[in-house]
């Protein structure tokens, strides 16, 4: 089993395959998944739906981790997350909090500033 912080490097590297079925199977059966601006969202389907609607426009996108620690369950990531949506080019930067269970996501958590998302489609 590999450890916390090399599957989280791993659910990273995966956006940028854009596969949402495949993002979702880093997740446990009732895992959820939280960006801060908006409401949660539990649960294996209730995430493939949303993954596939969050990529839906995305043409590509890259992850860089600038710093990754944990803490017992715990995973904290700093990242900047630069995805082409259209011909619009969005640079975020955010953290991410990832509870981990048995190898897999039971709770994610992504801290950033909604108007830097927004601004950059524009």
């Amino acid at each position: 089993m590999k450890n916390n912080i090399d599957t989280i490097k791993d659910f990273v590297t995966a956006w940028s395959r854009l596969d949402a079925k495949e993002l979702v199977e880093y997740f446990t059966e009732d895992g959820i998944y939280h960006n801060m601006p908006i409401g949660p969202v539990a649960g294996k389907d209730k995430l493939l739906e949303f993954i596939t609607v969050f990529l839906k426009d995305w043409a590509k996108t890259e992850w860089e981790l600038i710093n990754i620690s944990e803490s017992g369950n715990v995973v904290f990531t700093e990242r900047v997350d630069r995805t082409q949506i259209g011909k619009k080019l969005v640079e975020l930067p955010c953290c991410g909090i990832f509870e981990m269970q048995d190898g897999k996501i039971s709770a994610w958590r992504d801290y950033f500033d909604m108007a830097t998302y927004t601004r950059a489609l524009e």
